[in-house]
């Protein structure tokens, strides 16, 4: 009697073990805390919690991959809307021509437009601030009667995809492009003052404004806050184009006046005082869009190489590192893996590395134009894959998408191969 007592006991006790084991397991795993027995689950959790959200876009972190949430974009420049050598200039013919551009786009998995509407200090929309553009077929500064501008964000909208207005900050004009300026050009009526003749630069082959200028900068501030205003664009881009040279004469005078100003330690060196004047052109740019529509994006489109960059005033290091410069950064990559100076991986891991503000989003642009060239000593000869490669790099380098540079190549026969394996990693 005793030894059935003692054992019965035992059985209980034993019983008593195993639930307590099974319910501590069951609470466990509700808390995700318990996958196995070992203490490794625990490190691997505070490991995980540790990391930047995937709302944020530094290093390490992204949401660039197959998602739809991954930037796809096409820039559209303006020689492909050009209407001057069409026979038919009419509203109609517009309208056609672009609602061709969004269903290619649309076909090869795009999601984005990048469209130019003012590539010379012109407007493809009525402007207070910029003349007419020639791209509709007429001379810069006469109405077509229509607005391009308000069509093409309503037809991109419709059919699904976004709508980044793309804009020249400082180019006016280049190559006698366009072969007229009008009247109420920025740079007729500044050069029609004395006091603000310095506002604009001849330099070379073109003519360009002079961020130096307070009012210069609030000008370009102004233009794109008015498209933010008017206009249900998704975002506003500048691309490379910021100072034309990193010679002095460019704006000898201003500089000059400048210095003049400043004692021997604090004046800035030429290259530092221009970086000054762009930055200050970014913010004041950046925040007048944000004053006017929170929700439309500003971005940058660069060079890939820094060393370029930052001799044409462009401070990609602070745009990428800082809040309130632009919304996203990217940097044209247009690069081969065989590139002889920078390899393609390299310059995105250098990008990477960079971009290190979680409110700045990374894309990387690709040169489809240069697929199946000659260009970068040969690299792009005989291959059909080479795109495809890069945004699988890309993603692996944690950007947040890809803008592909430009909209004709996805037409050009020789480049179909390449287009094609790009687009079934977007399906």
């Amino acid at each position: 009697m005793v030894f059935s007592i003692h054992k019965h006991t035992i059985l209980l006790g034993i019983l008593a073990l195993v639930l307590v084991v099974i319910i501590s397991m069951t609470f466990g795993r509700r808390n995700g805390e318990v996958t196995s027995s070992s203490s490794q689950p625990d490190s691997a959790k505070s490991a995980f919690e540790s990391l930047p959200s995937s709302t944020g876009t530094n290093a390490g972190t992204s949401s660039a991959s197959s998602s739809t949430d991954e930037m796809r974009a096409v820039w559209v420049p303006y020689m492909t809307l050009d209407m001057s050598r069409e026979s038919d200039k009419s509203e109609q013919a517009f309208q056609k021509k672009f609602d061709k551009i969004v269903e290619t786009a649309k076909q090869n998995g795009m999601n984005t437009l990048v469209v130019h509407v003012r590539p010379f200090a012109d407007s493809l929309y009525p402007s207070a601030y910029f003349p007419w553009s020639h791209l509709t077929g007429n001379t810069q500064g006469v109405d077509p009667g229509y607005d391009p501008l308000a069509y093409m964000v309503q037809k991109t909208h419709e059919e699904g995809l976004k709508f980044h207005a793309w804009l020249n900050p400082l180019r006016i004009q280049v190559n006698q492009t366009p072969s007229i300026l009008s009247e109420q050009n920025p740079y007729n009526l500044y050069r029609s003052k004395e006091d603000t003749a310095d506002y604009v630069v001849d330099w070379e082959n073109g003519k360009y404004f002079n961020p130096a200028y307070p009012a210069v900068r609030k000008l370009i501030a102004d233009g794109a806050a008015e498209i933010a205003h008017n206009y249900p664009v998704d975002g506003i881009q500048f691309d490379d184009y910021f100072y034309p040279t990193d010679k002095e004469e460019f704006d000898q005078k201003a500089y000059q006046s400048y210095c003049s100003g400043q004692s021997d330690s604090s004046r800035l060196s030429l290259l530092d005082w221009r970086v000054a004047n762009i930055n200050a052109m970014m913010t004041e740019v950046y925040q007048a869009i944000k004053n006017v529509s929170a929700q439309t994006v500003f971005g940058v489109s660069p060079q890939v190489n820094l060393e370029n960059d930052r001799k044409m005033g462009a401070d990609v290091a602070a745009w990428g590192q800082t809040k309130g410069y632009v919304d996203y950064i990217c940097p044209q990559v247009y690069v081969n893996f065989n590139h002889p100076v920078l390899p393609y991986e390299n310059a995105i891991e250098t990008w990477r590395n960079l971009v290190t503000e979680p409110q700045v989003k990374l894309y990387f642009g690709l040169g489809l134009y240069k697929a199946d060239s000659n260009a970068d000593s040969g690299a792009w000869e005989n291959s059909t894959d080479v795109m495809a490669r890069q945004v699988e790099a890309g993603r692996a380098a944690k950007c947040d998408g890809f803008m592909f540079y430009a909209y004709d190549d996805f037409l050009a026969q020789e480049k179909q191969q390449e287009v094609e394996n790009v687009v079934k990693l977007f399906q």
